[in-house]
């Protein structure tokens, strides 16, 4: 999903003072490319005449030729990240005076880039997230940049637990931008004031059992923890609780697909459910929630607990909801028992060049899209960013995950412009490190499987006495018939 991160999605630089997944963070979650420099020759000099420079430069020297290339750029109404966009396009061809850049503000839709690509709409490259790369380069709709990939200097400074999303069979497909683990956020003044003891970051099933039970007040509206309940974030959040049971949506034996949720681990997961819903009665009574209107009841004090990718519930909490750093604490998924993996759903954002662009408009968007990767300049947007968000008396909110590994030199930097804003850059308690285990989404079909499973925790969720095993068998039989049959894997 990639719903964890709509505010900070697009970013020029997103640091994380954090690596996660055994080892690395991301996101995961967003920033935007190097200078480019040590991929291409010296930059050309402006010259008012385009037309005339590209018939006199070398052959070979990109940065002498006219290229158009039509960018993925924010919507309307996310104003902060549009200007920020525009400040990287005027660096940009400062630097690649001879590339036109048209800005298009489409954001991926599964039901829509067929339509896209069939019409050569697509712009050059656009955004995309984790569950699409096996999609994506079986239907043709991921340009193959391996190539571009193996020239730039940094590749082996990106965060491989994102990138490898998007190698497939050694060929790359596309770029990491940020990613996530699926974390559990806390509103510990609710807990505070209902005299909720915090629980144990190594904390269980239980343990979020207990403390949502504790919190929940119907009477109020108040619920203790707020899963998801509608559209495919539904699956999603229960997903979570499928892989801490040791559970996994999917398997390739012999050459297909086959859909194994309908598992042991699948309905003690999904009995998890029920209890949060009819033993401990602490979810909303309006269940039917998607990420915003989650998000949005945790932002508003009416829920103690939901569970997503941190930064972009965090940057809702604390500069739309008014809650304080301190009162809104960042876990990792539970255990379904004590010693447990806290695991959590691996996702992220990726940049994809289209297949259809020529090859000088996908290595100039190669080049743009890596533009401040890496670089000096990078850091210094990332500090402006920093002293704007102080003047407006806002917090930052580094992703958990971002597209470089946190212990590298450029990690390092980032960390050092992170401890200058202290006072406002939010800080995630480092002992869940430790805990966070990032599983990646499956790679086929999985916003269908999500979909599917959306339709089984509406229906637990409003019928009592459900039977579980019975559900996720008619889920995986509909799964697989449906779309898992129609894939061959070679």
């Amino acid at each position: 999903m990639r719903k964890f991160s709509s505010v900070l999605a697009c970013l020029l630089v997103a640091g994380s003072l954090l690596s996660a997944c055994g080892g690395n963070n991301n996101n995961n979650g967003n920033a935007q490319g190097n200078t480019g420099e040590e991929a291409s020759p010296a930059p050309a000099t402006a010259n008012t005449d385009n037309s005339t420079a590209a018939t006199n430069a070398p052959a070979d020297d990109i940065t002498q030729r006219k290229v158009t290339i039509k960018i993925h750029y924010p919507t309307p109404d996310l104003t902060e990240m549009r200007a920020q966009e525009d400040d990287r396009i005027k660096r940009f061809q400062a630097e690649y005076p001879n590339v036109e850049i048209i800005k298009d503000d489409w954001q991926y839709n599964v039901s829509e880039i067929g339509v896209k690509m069939a019409a050569n709409e697509a712009p050059t490259f656009f955004n995309t997230y984790a569950t699409e790369a096996k999609f994506l380069v079986e239907k043709g709709w991921a340009a193959d940049i391996t190539e571009l990939w193996n020239k730039y200097e940094y590749k082996d400074q990106i965060n491989p637990v994102l990138q490898n999303q998007f190698i497939i069979d050694g060929k790359v497909y596309g770029v990491t931008q940020k990613g996530y683990v699926t974390t559990t956020m806390i509103n510990k003044k609710m807990l505070d004031d209902k005299g909720v003891a915090v629980p144990a970051m190594d904390w269980t099933w239980e343990d979020m059992l207990n403390t949502a039970k504790g919190v929940a007040d119907t009477k109020k509206g108040i619920s203790g923890i707020a899963p998801m309940g509608k559209g495919n974030e539904a699956g999603w959040n229960w997903t979570n609780f499928l892989f801490e049971a040791g559970g996994e949506i999917q398997n390739v034996e012999g050459g297909k697909v086959v859909a194994t949720f309908n598992s042991e681990a699948g309905v003690k997961a999904l009995d998890f459910y029920k209890k949060l819903r009819w033993e401990a009665n602490a979810i909303p009574q309006d269940w039917a929630l998607g990420w915003g209107d989650a998000v949005g009841a945790f932002q508003q004090g009416r829920t103690a607990m939901v569970m997503a990718g941190s930064d972009g519930v965090i940057e809702q909490a604390l500069n739309q909801g008014g809650l304080k750093p301190e009162d809104v604490l960042t876990y990792p998924m539970p255990a379904a028992e004590k010693g447990g993996k806290h695991t959590g759903v691996l996702g992220g954002d990726y940049l994809v060049i289209n297949p259809n662009a020529s090859k000088d408009e996908q290595e100039m968007a190669f080049r743009y899209i890596t533009f401040d990767y890496f670089s000096d300049k990078g850091l210094d947007a990332l500090d402006a960013i920093l002293q704007q968000r102080k003047a407006d008396g806002k917090y930052f909110i580094p992703p958990l995950l971002d597209y470089y590994a946190a212990d590298s030199d450029f990690g390092k930097k980032t960390k050092a412009v992170y401890d200058k804003y202290s006072d406002i850059v939010y800080q995630y308690n480092p002992d869940i490190m430790a805990l966070l285990d990032g599983k990646p989404e499956a790679q086929y079909n999985t916003q269908d499987y999500y979909a599917t499973m959306s339709n089984v925790i509406q229906e637990l969720f409003s019928k009592k006495g459900t039977d579980s095993k019975a559900q996720l068998d008619a889920a995986a039989k509909t799964v697989q018939e449906k779309f898992f049959d129609t894939i061959k894997v070679e």
